[in-house]
C-alpha cells in the first residue's frame, strides 16, 4: 500500500514520525502548512494522514462523515476502535480520540479503489493554500495570522452514488469563509467524477483562528515565503 513509507505500525497499533507525517503532507498532499515541519515546535499530523490510515483499515462506505478532535503529535500510538458497525475512530492508548467517522451504505474494501481516492482526495485537499484560501480572505476583507498562521480540519463528509468505480477524480465546486470575529469557517465543496459523470460529492471545513484585517502585503509575503518553502523542499527531495 503506498501509505508503507508514512507509517509505523506495531501489530494493531501504529504511529508517526515526524519525518513520515511531514514527507506524505508534501510529497502526497502537496500541502506545505509549517505545522507540518519536522522542525516546528507545534508540529502536528496531517488530518489527511489520519483519514488515509483510517480508510485503509476500515474501507470506503457510501456515505461517510469524518470529525476531527485532537492533533496528533509524532510518537504517539494509536489503533482503530469499532465503536458499532457504523462508527470507527483513531484513539491512542488513553483513550482518547483523534478522528471519529460515522458511515452507511456499502462498503469496499478494493485497496487500489481505496489508494485512488485517498491519493486523489489528498491532492486536492492540500491545495487549499493559496489556491483557494487566499481568494477567499480578499472576498471576506480577513486573513490568518501570517506570521502563525494556523488551519485546522474541522470535519469532512463524502458521498457516493455507487461503489463498483475505479478512477474517480476530485473536481472542486467552490468555496466559502464564514468570519465570526476572529475566527472563520472555511467550506470546500468538491465532487467525484468518473468518465465525466459525477458519482460523488463531499464536503470539507476548516477553522480558521487568530483572524486579521486584510492586508495585501502580509498576504502577498506569505504566499513567496510558502513558494519558496516549497521550492527548497522539492529541490532537496530531487536531489536525494
Amino acid at each position: 500500500m503506498f501509505l508503507t513509507p508514512y507509517v509505523s505500525k506495531n501489530g494493531e497499533q501504529f504511529e508517526f514520525t515526524r519525518q513520515q507525517a511531514s514527507h506524505f503532507a508534501k510529497k502526497v498532499a502537496g500541502d506545505y502548512n509549517p505545522i507540518h515541519d519536522e522542525d516546528n515546535k507545534r508540529f502536528c499530523v496531517p488530518g489527511d494522514l489520519l483519514f488515509a490510515v483510517l480508510l485503509q483499515q476500515e474501507g470506503i462506505s457510501q456515505k461517510m462523515r469524518f470529525d476531527f478532535s485532537g492533533m496528533v503529535t509524532e510518537g504517539v500510538n494509536l489503533s482503530v476502535e469499532n465503536k458499532c458497525q457504523k462508527e470507527s475512530a483513531l484513539v491512542d492508548e488513553a483513550g482518547k480520540e483523534y478522528l471519529h467517522m460515522s458511515r452507511e451504505g456499502e462498503v469496499s474494501h478494493n485497496q487500489e479503489f481505496i489508494e485512488h481516492v485517498v491519493s486523489n482526495y489528498v491532492q486536492f485537499s492540500g491545495m487549499n493554500f493559496p489556491h483557494i484560501m487566499v481568494p477567499l480572505m480578499e472576498e471576506q476583507q480577513m486573513m490568518i495570522n501570517c506570521q502563525r498562521p494556523l488551519v485546522i480540519y474541522e470535519s469532512m463528509e463524502v458521498e457516493f452514488e455507487r461503489l463498483d468505480l475505479t478512477h474517480p477524480e476530485v473536481d472542486f465546486t467552490g468555496a466559502t469563509f464564514d468570519v465570526d470575529g476572529k475566527r472563520g469557517l472555511v467550506t470546500l465543496n468538491f465532487a467525484f467524477k468518473e468518465d465525466g459523470k459525477v458519482v460523488g460529492k463531499g464536503v470539507k471545513r476548516m477553522v480558521a483562528s487568530g483572524l486579521k484585517p486584510y492586508d495585501d502585503q502580509a498576504v502577498e509575503e506569505l504566499v513567496e515565503r510558502f513558494n519558496a518553502r516549497k521550492e527548497h523542499f522539492l529541490t532537496l527531495f530531487n536531489a536525494a
